[in-house]
């Protein structure tokens, strides 16, 4: 039987990106100046967030975090799992819908009725 975690209360379970040691500009970084990673994965929400309306956050979610309240969750060997209370979740990643490049935004917005409402 596998172990999972089932985070309680407002909290939910992520899975910390790994820290990086190359800047964006391809600078490699000495191992005392890594710089904190605060971004990772939904792994696992409580009931009381999944039932909150006021915290828009799924499974799978990419989320920003404040790192400072993470509690370490030690069930595998790299220890990138992480309970998290939600009042630490400071963003939420999200794709834009791909814009339809022919059409300007006016003409999204006010679309002509089509034959079948005449």
């Amino acid at each position: 039987m596998a172990e999972f975690v089932e985070p309680l209360g407002k909290r939910i379970l992520i899975r910390k990106d790994e820290s990086r040691q190359r800047t964006r500009g391809g600078i490699v970084l000495p191992d005392q100046a890594e710089i904190p990673t605060i971004t990772g994965r939904v792994v696992e929400i409580s009931v009381q967030i999944e039932r909150d309306l006021d915290f828009p956050v799924k499974k799978y979610d990419k989320i920003l975090f404040h790192p400072k309240n993470a509690i370490p969750v030690d069930l595998e060997s790299d220890n990138l799992l992480f309970v998290v209370p939600i009042e630490d979740v400071v963003a939420v990643f999200r794709r834009s819908e791909p814009r339809n490049p022919r059409k300007s935004r006016k003409e999204r917005e006010v679309e002509p009725p089509s034959d079948d409402e005449e």
